[in-house]
C-alpha cells in the first residue's frame, strides 16, 4: 500500500490524517495546546507546543495506520495564517506565535489606513489591512517593543518554524506568504513597499517557494520519534483557508465555500490574483494558477457558545447531566422560532470583526427587542446574525468574481441541520454538506499527491468527497430574510461609527 499524510496546524490544534492514494481515511490524531490571553488583545501560542503536537500527531498516525517504513509517499502540511514569531541569531524563538486573533496592532493598521499607505500596499498584496496580519504586527513591534525589534534575526510564522526545526531552513510558501500583507501576489515576491515601510530587508524574512515544493532529510532525531524515513519528501502546501476549498471540492468557477467552526469564512477560486477596490477581500495563494478571493470572519461558533454559556446555563448542565449536546438542545429550541426572529437582529461581533467590516472594535448588539420575545428567540436569532454577517461577506465577493452558483458547507455548524437550512435560505442557494473528514488535511493530502504525480490535476478531489446533505431555499423563509436583511446590513453602517466609543471605554473599565 501506499500512503500520504495531511497535517493541519490549527489555531486550537494540530491534526493529521493518514490516507490512502484514493483518498480514504486510514488513521487520525488530533492534540490540543494552549492560548495564552494574559493581556487585552492578546492571543499567542507556543510555538513548541505546536512543533511537539505535530510530532506527536504523525507518530500517532503513523503507529494507527501500521505504516511500513517504504509505504509513506509523502507528508504534505496546511496550516493557519497570519502567526508571527520572531527569531533571534541562534536560531530561537524570541517569542511565542502571535496569532491571527491577536488585536493588540490595531492602532497601527488604523493608521495604515488613514495614511492611505494601507490601501496601496492592500492593492499589491491582497491582504487586508488589519491587525491579524503579521505586517500590522511588524510595524506595532518595530514601533513598541524596538529592542525586540532590532534582535530580530528572521520574521517567520508557524509552519515556517515547524519545517525550520525539521530540515534546518527558513522556507515559507506562497499561500502562506500571500496573507502576511508582505508578499506581491501578481510578482510572487516580498512587496517592496511594505518592507520600506517596516524597516526591514528580505534576508529578515522566509525564503519564497510554491505551494507545491518539497523537501526531504528530515533531522533524524525526529524522525526515529515519527517513523518517518530521511527519504520520505515533505511538500510545503499552503495555508488551512485555502485547502479546505480543495479538500470540499469548492474549486471550480462559481462554487462558492463557507466555512464555520469557532471562526469562519466564505471562499471562491479564481484563475488569477484579483482584489477589491474597497479593500474588503483577501486574495491568497493555492497554486501558482489557483487564488482564492474571500473574507474570514472572527464570529462563527464561539459566538454560539456564548448564547449557550451566558443565557442557557441551566440547559447546559442539564445536558451534561444526561451526556448529550447542549448545543442539539439550543438548536431544538431554536427551531420553535420562525424565521427572522419576529423581527430580532443580532449583530454578532463579540470579538472585534474582520470580513465584512474589518473592525477590530467592533462589539454585538441586540436589535429590536421587545416584551413578546423570549430566550429561544435570542438564540434563533444569533444564529441568523452569524449567517446573516458571511451573507454579507458573499454580496463583496459577487462583485469581483460573480454571482456563485452553489454552496459547500463545512465546519462544526454542518452538523446541525437548522443551520444548514439557515444558510440555504439566507444565501437563496443549494448547500451542499461535503463527507469529506478534516478538508484542510485531505485539501493538503490531495496537493501533496498532485506535487509527486500520484494525481495529474487537483479537481481529481471529486472522487474524494462525498456528499451526506442536500438543502434547498425555502421560499417562504427567504421572503422573510429578503426583508430583514437590508434592515441589518442599514444597521450595522449604523452601529459602526461608535464601535470605537464603546470599546474604548470597555478596555478603560472592564476587567479581564
Amino acid at each position: 500500500m501506499e500512503y500520504i499524510i495531511g497535517a493541519d496546524i490549527g489555531t486550537t490544534s494540530t491534526k493529521a490524517v493518514l490516507y490512502d492514494m484514493k483518498g480514504n481515511v486510514i488513521a487520525y490524531a488530533n492534540k490540543g495546546y494552549q492560548l495564552y490571553q494574559d493581556e487585552p488583545g492578546m492571543a499567542e501560542e507556543d510555538p513548541d507546543d505546536i512543533f511537539e503536537a505535530i510530532i506527536d500527531v504523525l507518530s500517532q498516525v503513523m503507529r494507527k495506520g501500521k505504516v511500513k517504513p517504504d509505504e509513506l509517499k509523502g507528508v504534505s502540511f496546511s496550516s493557519a495564517m497570519h502567526s508571527l514569531i520572531l527569531m533571534d541569531e541562534n536560531d530561537e524563538p524570541l517569542t511565542r506565535a502571535i496569532t491571527w486573533a491577536d488585536n493588540r496592532a490595531a492602532k497601527y493598521s488604523d493608521q495604515l489606513k488613514e495614511n492611505g499607505l494601507g490601501k496601496e500596499i492592500y492593492a499589491k498584496t491582497g491582504t487586508p489591512i488589519h491587525p491579524m496580519a503579521p505586517l500590522s504586527k511588524i510595524l506595532w513591534i518595530k514601533n513598541e517593543k524596538p529592542e525586540l525589534f532590532s534582535k530580530t534575526k528572521k520574521f517567520i510564522d508557524l509552519k515556517t518554524y515547524v519545517f525550520f526545526k525539521l530540515f534546518g531552513e527558513y522556507n515559507m510558501e506562497y499561500s502562506i506568504a500571500s496573507a502576511t500583507g508582505m508578499f506581491n501576489i501578481f510578482e510572487l515576491k516580498w512587496e517592496p513597499q511594505a518592507l520600506e515601510m517596516l524597516g526591514l530587508s528580505e534576508d529578515k524574512l522566509p525564503n519564497l517557494v510554491e505551494p507545491t515544493d518539497k523537501i526531504s532529510g528530515i533531522d533524524p532525531s525526529y524522525g526515529k520519534v515519527t517513523g518517518i524515513t530521511a527519504d520520505v519528501p515533505f511538500i510545503y502546501g499552503a495555508s488551512d483557508g485555502v485547502l479546505s476549498n480543495l479538500g470540499v471540492n469548492a474549486i471550480d468557477p462559481g462554487v462558492l465555500a463557507v466555512t464555520i467552526g469557532t471562526s469562519g469564512a466564505v471562499r471562491v477560486v479564481v484563475d488569477k490574483p484579483v482584489v477589491d477596490p474597497n479593500g474588503n477581500l483577501f486574495c491568497y495563494a493555492l497554486t501558482k494558477d489557483k487564488w482564492v478571493v474571500g473574507g474570514p470572519v472572527n464570529n462563527g461558533g464561539i459566538v454560539f457558545r456564548w448564547v449557550r454559556d451566558q443565557l442557557f446555563a441551566p440547559e447546559k448542565i442539564t445536558a451534561e447531566q444526561m451526556q448529550i449536546s447542549s448545543y442539539d438542545i439550543l438548536t431544538q429550541i431554536a427551531e420553535k422560532i420562525p424565521a427572522g426572529s419576529d423581527g430580532l437582529l443580532f449583530h454578532p461581533y463579540l470579538g472585534g470583526e474582520r470580513a465584512p467590516i474589518w473592525n477590530a472594535y467592533a462589539r454585538g448588539s441586540f436589535f429590536g427587542l421587545t416584551r413578546q420575545h423570549t430566550r429561544a428567540h435570542m438564540v434563533r436569532s444569533a444564529l441568523e446574525g452569524i449567517v446573516y454577517n458571511l451573507y454579507m461577506v458573499m454580496l463583496m465577493i459577487e462583485g469581483v468574481a460573480g454571482k456563485p452558483k452553489s454552496i459547500q458547507a463545512t465546519g462544526g455548524f454542518a452538523r446541525s441541520e437548522l443551520w444548514r437550512q439557515m444558510l440555504a435560505d439566507i444565501f437563496e442557494q443549494d448547500v451542499t454538506i461535503p463527507e469529506s473528514f478534516e478538508s484542510s488535511c485531505l485539501g493538503a493530502a490531495v496537493l501533496g499527491m498532485y506535487s509527486l504525480g500520484y494525481i495529474d490535476d487537483l479537481s481529481e478531489v471529486k472522487n474524494m468527497v462525498g456528499v451526506t446533505n442536500v438543502h434547498k431555499p425555502n421560499s417562504e423563509n427567504f421572503e422573510v430574510y429578503r426583508e430583514l436583511l437590508p434592515i441589518w446590513i442599514r444597521l450595522s453602517k449604523v452601529l459602526e461609527p461608535e464601535y470605537k466609543s464603546i470599546a474604548d471605554f470597555q478596555n478603560k473599565y472592564m476587567k479581564n
